[in-house]
């Protein structure tokens, strides 16, 4: 087992929910998955139909959809922790800080889920995994919970930001190892184990992001290596607060809820606890939530910020596909470029009141 993994993602809520739906299913039964993974497509049920599936017949199909599932998950939380970032108005806040880290840990996270579904034969499919907000999170993972665009409020970062991250048991540590944030990995584990697929580094990425950096899988020990930093980057499920990140930084849902309760969370006579130090919530431009459907009728100027917005991200989500699929660091380095090109017309969005109603327009993310 690897030493403390300083990261932590959504696939972690996968295992908690996948695992519940599948207790709660009495044996239900194996759903038929698609021998090539190209043809998987991940829907509301996918995560408990894949664990459905009994041991024996998880196979080389059935590893490549579950990443598949895995590329849908993570892409799934980045606009909406982008659009939180993007209304901070101090980018140099305590809070913006906070996101901007997580955001670039999501972003790692996808970048390994894509190099693990290269080893096995797989192609990300980046453009089909984007999905329209507001919306379930992909998978059936945390069902109620609804992912919308809006600028940071104390409401979006409690029922959108902190319920994705939630852990099984916030501040406190699991007992229960069959409800453990590396359920799901754990079960994709065991399949590589069994099937013991070759790996191929053709198409894989090599790239530094953030504070990580991607590395290749080689070997079957390196998908271990890269499926345990999976487990291990859980929102606080198989690990209490006092694993913390090597810069000290808390897991996800915590660093949220500093945020939240405007408190830098700390361990109090053996308890943990949001009363440290202030957190002072920060200043922000009143992005609304985005409707499903987008913006009724922006006027011209509005239409067109959002065009060039839409523009942008669809080069980001073609770049990224194209680099797991032949493009390599080329196309992941014009992915990267086009990213960067997503922020100024966001902000200006953000600062465009709408004439209708309270707040102010902001990106929809359309592909």
């Amino acid at each position: 087992m690897s030493s403390r993994v300083k990261r932590r993602s959504v696939l972690a809520s996968a295992a908690l929910a996948a695992a519940s739906s599948v207790a709660a299913s009495n044996g239900a039964q194996a759903a038929e998955l698609p021998v090539d993974g190209h043809q998987f497509a991940p829907d509301q049920n996918s995560v408990r139909r894949l664990l459905a599936v009994p041991q024996e017949a998880r196979d080389l199909a059935w590893i490549r959809s579950a990443l598949h599932v895995a590329v849908e998950l993570e892409l799934a939380t980045i606009p909406a922790y982008l659009c939180g970032w993007w209304s901070i108005k101090d980018r140099h806040s305590k809070a913006a800080r906070l996101i901007r880290r997580i955001v670039g840990d999501e972003m790692y996270h996808l970048g390994t889920v894509c190099n693990l579904l290269v080893a096995v034969g797989g192609r990300p499919r980046i453009r089909d995994a984007a999905p329209t907000y507001p919306a379930p999170l992909p998978g059936g993972v945390r069902g109620g919970v609804t992912v919308y665009l809006s600028g940071l409020t104390k409401t979006s970062v409690h029922d959108v930001m902190m319920a994705i991250e939630k852990p099984e048991t916030p501040l406190a540590r699991s007992v229960d190892d069959s409800l453990t944030v590396g359920a799901f990995y754990g079960e994709l584990q065991e399949a590589f184990r069994t099937v013991a697929p070759e790996l191929s580094t053709r198409g894989q990425l090599a790239k530094h992001i953030g504070s990580d950096t991607l590395k290749p899988v080689k070997t079957l020990d390196d998908a271990e290596r890269a499926m345990e930093i999976v487990k291990e980057q859980g929102e606080g499920t198989s690990c209490d607060p006092s694993d913390i990140f090597e810069d000290d930084q808390p897991a996800h849902y915590y660093a949220f809820g500093e945020i939240y309760h405007g408190r830098r969370l700390r361990e109090v006579r053996g308890a943990w606890e949001f009363s440290g130090a202030p957190v002072p919530f920060p200043d922000v431009r009143p992005m609304a939530r985005v409707p499903a459907g987008g913006w009724h009728q922006p006027p011209p100027h509005v239409r067109r910020l959002l065009h060039r917005f839409d523009g942008n991200y669809h080069a980001v989500l073609r770049t990224l596909e194209r680099a797991w699929d032949g493009g390599g660091h080329r196309a992941l380095n014009a992915a990267v470029h086009a990213m960067r090109g997503l922020g100024t017309p966001a902000v200006e969005l953000m600062e465009i009141p709408r004439p209708d109603a309270p707040g102010n327009y902001g990106p929809q993310f359309r592909r």
